[in-house]
């Protein structure tokens, strides 16, 4: 098996490089001028070069089950075909091996209505369903059996759907029972559904404003539930709440202990104590192969590495690939938390880049002053924000902030006190109305309709958007290659410690 993968990888390769226009790490010009490089680099870094490191990662979900999630072998594929191209560029590669709590399924969860008419319905949070949390593995079929439901809702918590045995009198047994959320916990309702000779269990959102969506992580509190248990969104559950509804459930759990990597390059030249890092994280979710979370950040961070290879930096480059961002930034937490205080302190800043080509985008920057948002980076992120904003003023394109909360790989990063920004398209949440005069798209959507979910292919992303933000990848990397400014310059380590004080709160495990 190791020998067909690397026979895979190897051919992904030969084929990007065929197509590519990129050359091998050659002899840089004497001496140019650090703007020279900078106009330089942004014009080798094309839109449509950085897309065809998207259809390689395609390729390979396509060939290993559809994900490039962490753990499998459709990201071990990705990690050689990054480590591989990076290699043949003249980087010094390193791949960092990690273990972590692999949780997923063996075969994909089912959720289809079968009467009165057919329906499947899309696994994964911001999606139709989840299962919930501890919930066992389960096939099964039946009536969807309404239980107590309050519909359409009431004032918060007006729903006590499942709470009490008497909710389930003239229950069929082997039914499945569809219970709203409010009023008790969700191990409760299971429970008691169960006692009323039920085969599955769906909770679904209460439907009151801030109740609709899939938007937490439904537990069930331990083992002892015996019925597979499904949350849905509250549309999902109205749906379902229809007289004559019957559904098959499958759910297949998986839980234990993988390894993983990450993929750090670094330049063979430049200074070691000033070192410019960029990242972005190379796994998907289990659902899809993840061409725009996080295909995309990866594949502009990637080609921005290859054409920097051309040239000598005064400062120390340093690209990196993370491992299993999707089960909670485990790989930059691992990077970092490996790293010895003195390492750190070498670190002047670090940019990330995570869904940069989102198709309902807007261009978001990370709000490194906490002007927009309130919360600010350590000290010098205001200045990577500012110099982002100025690469898009001059490009005449808009710009917003994003805030800067610790949601993605940079979390580590400035949990440590190292100068960090970035650029972020959206995820889930819906484009306002003047988000849509200004950016285009297509109000009351998602930014990315297809945010952790399958159809996040080649086919879900802007190309517009992954043209502009690769350039402002290069712009700022090529710039900080000669020149980080004022950007944790000789940082002391008595200064960064200081700033570690200054932390955000823990990285979300969600984007």
């Amino acid at each position: 098996m190791r020998s067909r993968l690397r026979k895979c990888v190897v051919g992904a390769v030969a084929a990007a490089v065929a197509l590519s226009t990129v050359a091998a790490a050659g002899p840089a010009q004497a001496h140019p001028k650090p703007h020279d490089n900078v106009s330089k680099i942004v014009k080798a870094v094309s839109g449509k070069n950085v897309k065809k490191h998207l259809k390689v990662f395609q390729a390979i979900a396509d060939r290993f089950d559809g994900t490039r999630v962490s753990g499998t072998r459709g990201y071990d594929a990705s990690r050689d075909y990054v480590a591989l191209r990076l290699r043949l560029a003249g980087y010094k590669v390193t791949v960092q091996p990690f273990e972590f709590l692999f949780e997923g399924y063996r075969t994909p969860p089912v959720l289809k209505r079968t009467a009165p008419e057919q329906e499947t319905y899309n696994y994964g949070f911001f999606s139709d369903y989840i299962a919930m949390g501890d919930s066992p593995a389960g096939s099964v079929s039946g009536q969807v059996q309404p239980v107590d439901l309050v519909l359409p809702p009431g004032e918060p918590n007006s729903s006590s759907s499942g709470c009490e045995a008497s909710d389930f009198e003239g229950f069929t047994a082997g039914g499945i029972a569809l219970m709203q959320r409010g009023t008790c916990n969700f191990r409760i309702k299971v429970e008691n559904a169960i006692a009323a000779g039920a085969s599955g269990a769906i909770i679904f959102n209460e439907g009151q404003e801030g109740r609709t969506e899939i938007d937490l992580n439904p537990v069930l509190g331990g083992p002892g539930i015996t019925i597979p248990s499904f949350f849905t969104s509250f549309a999902v559950g109205q749906e379902l709440a229809a007289e004559g509804t019957s559904v098959t459930m499958n759910w297949d759990p998986i839980s234990e202990t993988r390894t993983t990597y990450n993929v750090i390059a670094e330049s063979r030249k430049g200074d070691p104590d000033n070192v410019v890092m960029l990242g972005a994280h190379l796994d998907s979710v289990q659902e899809g192969p993840g061409i725009n979370d996080n295909g995309s950040g990866s594949a502009g961070t990637l080609e921005v590495a290859l054409q920097m290879a051309k040239l000598k930096p005064k400062n120390k480059m340093r690209f990196a690939f993370w491992g299993a961002e999707e089960f909670g930034l485990l790989g930059s937490e691992h990077y970092v938390a490996n790293l010895t205080e003195a390492e750190r302190a070498k670190i002047a800043l670090y940019l990330n880049f995570d869904m940069i080509a989102s198709p309902n985008y807007t261009f978001g920057i990370y709000d490194g002053d906490g002007d927009a948002f309130g919360t600010a980076g350590p000290p010098g992120s205001d200045q990577i924000e500012a110099d982002f904003e100025k690469f898009f003023a001059d490009r005449g394109e808009p710009f917003k902030a994003t805030a800067f909360t610790g949601r993605s790989d940079y979390g580590p990063f400035i949990a440590v006190g190292i100068p960090a920004g970035g650029l972020f398209t959206g995820a889930e949440v819906l484009k306002t109305a003047e988000e849509a005069a200004i950016f285009g798209g297509t109000a009351g959507i998602p930014l990315d309709p297809c945010y952790h979910q399958a159809c996040d292919t080649i086919k879900n992303i802007s190309d517009k958007a992954l043209d502009v933000n690769s350039d402002a990848i290069a712009t700022l990397a090529a710039t900080y290659a000669f020149d980080t400014g004022t950007i944790g310059a000789a940082a002391p380590t008595q200064a960064r410690a200081a700033q570690a004080e200054h932390r955000h709160g823990p990285a979300e495990a969600l984007k």
